[in-house]
């Protein structure tokens, strides 16, 4: 079986599975031949290499011309099941090209997700409903890797966390203001301001140390003269925070206000009054530098900067 893998795969052309699909359509080797605008004679060789690859015959002549035996029926079978993935292959790279299908592939960061991406995403879909998207939200750090790998066309998120940030372009879209939020039913008093001191009596969820949002919350408990507490549960899920804020009275946490907002407005959380006192660092778009970006990737951009604020 290797062997004759190794053989196919170093000797094997398309030209003759076209013609195998054309001896089954025409029964004649005359016939296919003409199809193919090749002499009956090359036609004939091109049959004899093929059948000499597999080590079978593949097709019977009887009264009615050119019957493929079962050896015959199995190639070409796979000779069309290739045709049709290679003609695929032609309609998605044309896709590709002119970016009104493909697939993009996008990483963004949590704060990004509601008031960036997703309109973005719908703008460029609108024009391109076949266009196929993977969304992976994660940290900046770990999306520059998939990045790098070619894994991501691009990324909503930091270049400064890289070690070698002149690696990529970074064109940037704004900043990601934050809120201290709990659960609707939390403790924390309904004041009209409240500082990060008001809150040392309660756990914290907080977010993993690679993340900027646990460096946010060190600065702010450091200002305010606290340090981390002990009994903080870490995740880096925006899910997983949520439910834990939903059915906890003691438990706080911080959120991109633009995840926040809409638990807020249903009632599902509670962003409290409380004034940050540093600022968080500015996203943007991520490219690797030098790179060719798909015409989808380009449109996606530039309805990136279309819904930029000013």
């Amino acid at each position: 079986m290797r062997a004759t893998l190794d053989v196919l795969m170093s000797r094997l052309r398309m030209k003759q599975l076209q013609l195998l699909i054309a001896l089954d359509d025409h029964k004649s080797l005359h016939q296919a031949a003409s199809a193919m605008a090749m002499t009956q004679s090359a036609a004939s060789k091109a049959l004899q290499e093929l059948e000499s690859m597999l080590d079978a015959p593949l097709f019977e002549r009887t009264r009615t011309g050119m019957q493929p035996n079962p050896f015959g029926h199995c190639v070409i079978r796979y000779a069309r099941l290739l045709a049709t993935d290679l003609t695929a292959l032609c309609q998605d790279m044309a896709e590709i090209r002119s970016g009104t299908a493909g697939r993009l592939a996008v990483g963004v960061i949590m704060g990004a997700v509601t008031g960036v991406l997703a309109p973005a995403l719908a703008s460029l879909q609108a024009g391109q409903p076949n266009l196929a998207v993977e969304i992976v939200e994660d940290t900046s750090l770990r999306m520059l890797g998939l990045l790098d790998d070619g894994r991501l066309d691009l990324v909503i998120g930091r270049a400064l966390v890289s070690d070698q940030p002149a690696r990529y372009r970074y064109e940037p879209l704004g900043d990601e203001p934050i809120s201290v939020v709990v659960g609707p039913a939390h403790a924390a008093p309904r004041a009209s301001e409240l500082a990060f001191a008001d809150l040392a009596r309660y756990r914290w969820v907080i977010y993993p140390s690679q993340m900027p949002m646990h460096a946010l919350l060190l600065r702010e408990l450091d200002l305010a003269g606290m340090s981390m507490p002990a009994n903080a549960i870490t995740t880096a899920s925006t899910l997983v925070t949520v439910a834990l804020l939903q059915g906890s009275a003691d438990l706080v946490s911080l959120l991109p206000t633009s995840v926040a907002q809409p638990y807020a407005r249903q009632k599902m959380l509670r962003i409290l009054p409380v004034r940050m006192q540093s600022r968080n660092d500015t996203f943007g778009i991520v490219t690797r530098r030098g790179g060719t970006l798909s015409a989808a990737a380009k449109r996606l951009i530039a309805a990136l900067r279309a819904g930029r604020p000013e």
